[in-house]
């Protein structure tokens, strides 16, 4: 088996709590040597979400395949340290407000000056441009200012937020792929650059049919919960022991979708003759549907919509989700020994490489577990190394590397 695709790639990591960690994350799982920097206490999500045996899962599910390095950069020493290892990496990931790696000493100017080769890999709430660029951001606000959470809900319930921290994944996605289009662009004989990802512009971007449809009309979407804004019949519909998400998303499937219910006659009601009509009687046609299904079981609707080739499925909680036995083919949930800590669950890799699958090649590190051995490796003595952790630049991590 070839090695990973970044395998050799080497990234400086000093993204804290999601969104970078994510980008971050990804590039570790594809292969590149992660090396985690993380101030004194470490990264606030190793605090937060479920901890079992002193591990936060959280921090567990978004951090493997990197390594902890514990440095305090507010001390001149530690900028050095950092400076040290910057020189030899290809990528610079952070998270910082804009404007607070240039409070650091490490403008574009030094950056390039200890490692013209360096990428520079950001990822922020607004952008590093423009009258919000200094602003905090946080994934709430993201969604509430890229025009998304108002898609969500009813007129009743007004916008609603997304139980996931969406914006932070998405902006950590693109800052991973615009990662690698540059490492692309290098091997190519281009420049090292700079990449950015911002959490409202990520968002912004994912509206899809929502967004064109407000370009081309001027006006706001209407939120429609689970209907489909601009399709219909689309949704959930209930069966006699409870509801299934059912997604006719053409004529041909709504065809196929009212032939099975019993219910194609209504094709040649002026009311829902084509989509736009549906669209204005989608109350009475979910009526009609509802009623139609009230006959048969989820199991038994979901098999006959799915062999007629109507996309539906059951709604699922978390734990049924993650013990579906599709996810399970998929190898969706992993289970992975953390030293100390037992064995951790978390979700998989959803990339298929077909030649160099993906694996946690080491799982989440302790805070500063792996600071002795890389500052080591960068050509730090051992009596320097002393000195730092003297001084508290360095977290000693386990001192069992200190020998």
């Amino acid at each position: 088996m070839t090695g990973l695709p970044l395998s050799g790639v080497r990234v400086v990591d000093l993204t804290r709590v999601l969104s970078g960690p994510f980008c971050a994350m990804l590039l570790g799982d594809l292969g590149a040597e992660v090396i985690k920097i993380e101030t004194p206490g470490g990264d606030p999500v190793r605090k937060q979400g479920h901890v079992e045996q002193g591990l936060s899962w959280y921090f567990a599910g978004f951090n493997r395949n990197k390594k902890s390095v514990e440095l305090d950069l507010r001390a001149p020493e530690g900028i050095e340290v950092l400076e040290r290892l910057l020189a030899d990496a290809d990528i610079l990931t952070e998270n910082f407000r804009p404007g607070i790696l240039d409070r650091m000493g490490l403008t574009e100017a030094r950056l390039h000056e200890i490692n013209p080769n360096l990428i520079v890999v950001s990822v922020n709430g607004y952008g590093s441009t423009g009258p919000y660029a200094d602003r905090p951001a946080f994934d709430f606000i993201a969604q509430a200012m890229s025009g998304y959470m108002a898609t969500n809900g009813t007129s009743e319930t007004g916008p609603l937020r997304t139980a996931p921290p969406i914006t932070d994944l998405v902006a950590g996605l693109y800052a991973a792929l615009g990662a690698v289009a540059a490492l692309r662009g290098r091997e190519n004989g281009g420049p090292a650059q700079r990449v950015e990802a911002s959490m409202m512009m990520s968002m912004m971007s994912m509206l899809a049919y929502l967004s064109s449809g407000a370009l081309a009309t001027g006006r706001d979407p209407v939120p429609s919960g689970n209907d489909h804004p601009i399709a219909s019949p689309y949704g959930l519909f209930r069966a006699s022991d409870g509801q299934i998400a059912v997604a006719p998303s053409n004529d041909t499937f709504v065809r196929r979708f009212l032939t099975e219910v019993g219910l194609e006659h209504l094709l040649s009601d002026p009311r829902f003759v084509d989509n736009e009509s549906r669209l204005r009687h989608r109350a009475e046609l979910n009526a009609l549907i509802d009623a139609a299904m009230a006959n048969g079981t989820q199991d038994e609707w979901i098999d006959r919509l799915n062999r007629a080739g109507v996309p539906s499925g059951r709604v699922q909680s978390m734990t049924e989700a993650l013990a579906d036995p599709q996810v399970a083919a998929q190898e969706m949930v992993l289970r992975v020994p953390h030293e100390g800590h037992g064995e951790v669950g978390m979700t998989g890799f959803p990339i298929k490489l077909s030649e160099t699958p993906l694996h946690v090649r080491h799982p989440a590190p302790d805070l500063g577990a792996d600071g002795i051995a890389t500052l080591r490796a960068a050509g730090l003595s051992q009596q320097q190394i002393d000195a730092l952790i003297e001084k508290g630049v360095l977290g000693a991590g386990k001192r069992a590397e200190h020998t």
